[in-house]
């Protein structure tokens, strides 16, 4: 039986460069805090999500980028309802028992409202600049692998021992090891069909695939359903998210006029191309074809959200109601 939809929205943390009109640091995360409290007070809205980079987009600049999982923390005793998770968090950045020792102390401290996110990353000028090096994409796929092997043991064994090539364990403690049982929702992000999505089927509790696009979202899915029936995994348990970049135009607005007050630092073609815009209508009837592609949790981002709540608080009351 298909699950319910639900949906998120990612609060602003500068990665997107989208703190950039507030001075003080303090102030900027109160911004952000501010967002998170938002969402929290809003029924339809499940979930708010982080990203987990160092640099800005699209380029790196002096700007601020507040570090995933310390706010992924700090926003978890902000809010009382809504889940909060990492989309996703880049496995070459902490070795994967901290990860889970990590994740399991934020499960306890959000009162087992995380949704843990990892995947095998690929901003390779951050990678560069903290001196992780940057291997190549089937290294860090291979990395990723033993993580999720790592990961499960940190929250499964009282004594986790792992002996892999790339990571290694031995009779490592990891108490509590959480709230949720049996642990923590592990999210797989990323739609790469041979390896990553083989391992959402061996690993994973959800995924996220198709960058907003319904068709690119069933073709994954199908993939996603081929490796769960060769490994024995039950497809219909696997939650499948994927993520918008959505500007929600008021009655009338002018498409253009919008584009340009919210780009940001993208141009106008790229926002154009990049971002779902339209109106209530028009966004809905581009959920619907991800809800019929099999997608069953949408995660959107939406611009200047930092400085004006008002677009998120209509796609919660005007949006959302049509699906939740």
């Amino acid at each position: 039986m298909p699950r319910s939809p639900k949906f998120g929205v990612f609060v602003p943390q500068g990665w997107k460069m989208d703190l950039v009109e507030i001075d003080d640091p303090v102030a900027k995360y109160e911004a952000m805090t501010a967002v998170a409290r938002a969402a929290d007070a809003e029924p339809s809205i499940a979930s708010i999500w982080v990203y987990d980079h160092f640099h800005t987009v699209p380029e790196p600049i002096l700007e601020t980028t507040f570090e995933c999982w310390t706010i992924t923390a700090t926003l978890a005793r902000d809010t009382t309802r809504v889940r909060v998770g990492q989309m996703v968090g880049c496995n070459g950045y902490r070795n994967p028992a901290l990860y889970a020792k990590i994740a399991s102390t934020v499960d306890v401290a959000s009162n087992g409202r995380l949704d843990a996110g990892i995947g095998a990353g690929w901003y390779e000028h951050e990678w560069l600049a903290y001196g992780y090096g940057f291997p190549d994409a089937p290294e860090r796929l291979r990395m990723l692998r033993e993580a999720c092997q790592v990961i499960h043991a940190m929250w499964k064994e009282d004594y986790a021992t792992f002996a892999g090539q790339r990571y290694q364990i031995d009779g490592a403690i990891n108490e509590p090891k959480g709230v949720q049982k049996p642990h923590p929702p592990l999210w797989i992000g990323g739609g790469g069909e041979k390896v990553t999505l083989k391992l959402v089927a061996q690993y994973a509790d959800a995924c996220n695939v198709g960058g907003g696009n319904p068709e690119t979202c069933r073709q994954k899915l199908e993939i996603l359903q081929g490796h769960c029936e060769t490994v024995g995994r039950n497809y219909d348990d696997i939650i499948k998210s994927t993520s918008i970049d959505m500007l929600l135009l008021e009655d009338g607005a002018d498409r253009d006029a919008a584009i340009e007050a919210n780009r940001g630092p993208l141009s106008f073609e790229r926002f154009s191309n990049q971002f779902l815009i339209g109106g209530v209508d028009d966004v809905s009837e581009h959920i619907q074809r991800l809800l019929d592609a099999g997608i069953d949790y949408v995660i959107a981002y939406i611009p200047r959200v930092a400085y004006d709540h008002i677009p998120m608080l209509r796609y919660a009351r005007e949006v959302l109601p049509r699906f939740v």
